[in-house]
């Protein structure tokens, strides 16, 4: 039987954010590993820097802990480590990719022979599919009532929670409950920034501190990437205009405003 005949499969991890985790991700995270900084990971497995930088983004927002954590350096610098956690993923990642295929062979010659396929170990899926731009796993730390809606705290690292504002009906068909796990999502266009660190009166219910990671420019809106804590980020969109008239620099300390109601919750 030649290799062309063989039958293969492609492991995927998903959860949020339309972000899948597979191969590709995998070997970015072990190039990151052996080359010391996002960008030059970038460059080995022939992906541009901001493809690079969008992925360990997502990978580090929707587990639990981040894979990667580094300084920042722009294009041309800045190193990037691999947490345990990182480690753990990919070497998680290749016994599963090992098991799967040893399953595909299995079918295969349960296809061929007749025989009845041991199909012990199969795809480990993590989730759903959204076109939020922020996608931030956490765990429930309160929900306060109210006669319609309820408000819920989540927390998505020791520094940092969203807040939701969701109705009463929602939380009872989730099953949201204090020390659930559950996800924020936030779309990148309902982010509004503030510069400096100082804390502004507002009547926006989230207001988040961090510094500034990354800010691409366009012809129309720019893209600012915020770092909130280690290996958790908030991607905002805005106009060219205000990337203009608000220069936000790799480095600078900036504000992210989220109404509550701007957040929505999911469970899997």
């Amino acid at each position: 039987m030649t290799s062309d005949s063989l039958l293969y499969a492609a492991l995927q991890m998903r959860r949020g954010d339309d972000s899948r985790v597979g191969a590709e991700r995998i070997a970015l995270l072990k190039a990151i590993h052996e080359h010391g900084s996002i960008s030059a990971g970038g460059r080995a497995v022939g992906i541009t820097y901001r493809s690079a930088w969008d992925a360990v983004q997502a990978l580090n927002n929707l587990f639990d802990r981040p894979l990667v954590v580094g300084q920042t350096g722009g294009r041309q610098g800045g190193g990037a480590v691999l947490t345990p956690a990182g480690e753990a993923v990919i070497a998680g990642f290749e016994h599963l990719n090992t098991a799967l295929q040893t399953v595909m062979a299995q079918l295969q010659s349960a296809v061929s022979g007749h025989s009845e396929p041991h199909l012990d170990t199969f795809l480990w899926s993590l989730g759903m599919k959204t076109s939020a731009r922020n996608a931030f796993r956490g765990t429930v730390s309160s929900i306060t009532q109210g006669a319609v809606n309820c408000e819920v705290t989540l927390k998505i690292s020791d520094t940092v929670q969203i807040v939701s504002l969701v109705t009463k009906a929602s939380v009872e068909e989730l099953g949201l409950e204090v020390g659930k796990p559950a996800v924020a999502l936030v779309k990148s266009s309902f982010v509004i920034l503030a510069p400096g660190a100082e804390p502004l009166i507002t009547s926006a219910r989230n207001c988040l501190t961090g510094v500034v990671l990354r800010h691409e420019t366009g012809a129309v809106n720019d893209e600012v990437v915020l770092e909130l804590d280690v290996g958790k980020t908030l991607t905002a969109t805005i106009t060219r205009e205000s990337g203009e008239s608000l220069p936000f620099k790799v480095g600078d300390k900036a504000q992210a405003l989220i109404k509550a109601s701007h957040v929505i919750l999911a469970v899997e």
